[in-house]
């Protein structure tokens, strides 16, 4: 997994598998989520959008499976 720099008072950091489409994302409160199947051009926007945090909740959450950390 290849870490993606991201300025965000919600997430610390995330991470994405271009070889399985899996993204890792390391909330600043300890917890972790998994999502499968995300495009690369997905975790990118995310890494790069003003409110990451925000395009989690509005892109991620809702649209790619959450598998088991």
């Amino acid at each position: 997994m290849t870490r993606l720099a991201v300025d965000s008072r919600l997430i610390e950091s995330i991470y994405f598998g271009q070889a399985d489409g899996r993204l890792r994302i390391r909330f600043r409160n300890g917890e972790q989520r998994l999502f499968e199947g995300v495009p690369e051009e997905e975790a990118l926007a995310m890494a790069v959008a003003p409110s990451p945090g925000r395009y989690y909740a509005d892109r991620i959450k809702p649209n790619f499976k959450r598998i088991a950390a």
